[in-house]
Protein backbone atom coordinates (compact mmCIF):
# COMPACT_ATOMS: atom_id res chain seq x y z
CA UNK A 1 0.00 0.00 0.00
CA UNK A 2 1.15 3.50 -0.76
CA UNK A 3 1.13 6.25 1.80
CA UNK A 4 0.58 9.91 1.00
CA UNK A 5 2.93 12.50 2.48
CA UNK A 6 2.29 16.20 2.86
CA UNK A 7 5.64 17.58 1.79
CA UNK A 8 5.79 20.23 4.50
CA UNK A 9 5.69 17.49 7.17
CA UNK A 10 8.47 14.88 7.06
CA UNK A 11 7.66 11.48 8.55
CA UNK A 12 8.20 11.27 12.33
CA UNK A 13 11.86 11.56 13.33
CA UNK A 14 12.99 12.40 9.80
CA UNK A 15 13.86 15.54 7.87
CA UNK A 16 13.48 16.39 4.18
CA UNK A 17 16.49 16.44 1.85
CA UNK A 18 16.89 17.42 -1.78
CA UNK A 19 19.57 15.99 -4.05
CA UNK A 20 20.24 17.74 -7.35
CA UNK A 21 22.60 16.46 -9.99
CA UNK A 22 23.98 17.24 -13.43
CA UNK A 23 25.68 14.78 -15.79
CA UNK A 24 29.44 15.30 -15.95
CA UNK A 25 30.17 12.55 -18.49
CA UNK A 26 28.89 12.01 -22.04
CA UNK A 27 25.45 10.37 -22.14
CA UNK A 28 26.66 7.07 -23.70
CA UNK A 29 28.90 6.57 -20.64
CA UNK A 30 26.09 7.55 -18.26
CA UNK A 31 23.25 5.54 -19.82
CA UNK A 32 23.92 2.13 -18.17
CA UNK A 33 24.29 3.81 -14.78
CA UNK A 34 21.12 5.82 -15.39
CA UNK A 35 19.21 2.57 -15.89
CA UNK A 36 20.76 1.23 -12.66
CA UNK A 37 19.74 4.49 -10.91
CA UNK A 38 16.13 4.06 -12.05
CA UNK A 39 16.09 0.46 -10.81
CA UNK A 40 17.60 1.59 -7.48
CA UNK A 41 14.89 4.24 -7.01
CA UNK A 42 12.13 1.74 -7.87
CA UNK A 43 13.50 -0.76 -5.35
CA UNK A 44 13.71 1.91 -2.64
CA UNK A 45 10.09 2.87 -3.17
CA UNK A 46 9.10 -0.79 -2.99
CA UNK A 47 11.12 -1.36 0.19
CA UNK A 48 9.57 1.64 1.97
CA UNK A 49 12.20 1.19 4.68
CA UNK A 50 12.25 2.97 8.02
CA UNK A 51 15.50 4.92 7.57
CA UNK A 52 14.58 6.93 4.50
CA UNK A 53 11.70 6.95 2.08
CA UNK A 54 12.33 8.05 -1.45
CA UNK A 55 9.47 10.35 -2.28
CA UNK A 56 10.19 11.85 -5.69
CA UNK A 57 12.90 11.29 -8.27
CA UNK A 58 13.00 12.62 -11.78
CA UNK A 59 14.81 14.72 -14.34
CA UNK A 60 14.66 18.38 -15.19
CA UNK A 61 13.97 19.73 -18.67
CA UNK A 62 14.47 23.08 -20.39
CA UNK A 63 11.79 25.46 -21.70
CA UNK A 64 11.34 23.20 -24.77
CA UNK A 65 10.91 20.05 -22.63
CA UNK A 66 14.34 18.75 -23.63
CA UNK A 67 16.07 16.66 -20.95
CA UNK A 68 19.61 17.44 -19.90
CA UNK A 69 18.96 19.79 -17.00
CA UNK A 70 19.94 17.14 -14.48
CA UNK A 71 18.00 15.27 -11.84
CA UNK A 72 16.17 15.97 -8.61
CA UNK A 73 15.33 13.68 -5.71
CA UNK A 74 13.36 14.58 -2.59
CA UNK A 75 13.53 12.13 0.31
CA UNK A 76 13.44 11.92 4.09
CA UNK A 77 16.34 10.85 6.32
CA UNK A 78 17.29 11.04 10.01
CA UNK A 79 19.97 13.68 9.49
CA UNK A 80 22.50 15.02 6.99
CA UNK A 81 24.98 12.19 7.62
CA UNK A 82 22.32 9.55 6.92
CA UNK A 83 21.14 11.48 3.85
CA UNK A 84 24.66 11.69 2.43
CA UNK A 85 25.29 8.01 3.11
CA UNK A 86 22.04 7.24 1.29
CA UNK A 87 22.75 9.32 -1.85
CA UNK A 88 26.27 7.95 -2.17
CA UNK A 89 24.62 4.57 -2.91
CA UNK A 90 22.98 6.07 -6.02
CA UNK A 91 24.61 4.36 -9.05
CA UNK A 92 25.00 7.74 -10.78
CA UNK A 93 26.99 9.08 -7.84
CA UNK A 94 28.87 5.86 -7.08
CA UNK A 95 30.07 5.75 -10.71
CA UNK A 96 30.95 9.47 -10.79
CA UNK A 97 28.50 10.22 -13.62
CA UNK A 98 27.12 13.39 -12.01
CA UNK A 99 28.13 16.48 -10.15
CA UNK A 100 25.70 16.60 -7.26
CA UNK A 101 24.57 18.63 -4.30
CA UNK A 102 22.67 17.62 -1.18
CA UNK A 103 20.65 20.05 0.89
CA UNK A 104 18.34 19.72 3.85
CA UNK A 105 15.00 21.26 2.89
CA UNK A 106 12.74 23.08 5.32
CA UNK A 107 9.23 23.75 4.02
CA UNK A 108 8.00 27.22 4.80
CA UNK A 109 4.91 27.95 2.72
CA UNK A 110 2.29 25.74 1.08
CA UNK A 111 1.67 22.02 0.86
CA UNK A 112 2.47 19.37 -1.72
CA UNK A 113 0.88 15.96 -1.30
CA UNK A 114 2.93 13.09 -2.70
CA UNK A 115 2.12 9.40 -2.88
Amino acid sequence: TQRAFVLNEAPDGLEWFVKTEQFCKPFPEVKPHLEAHRAWVRSLREQNNQQQQTIVSGYRVDENDRPGGGGLMIFAAKNYVAAEEFVRKDPLIANECVDWQLNKWIAETGNIIIE
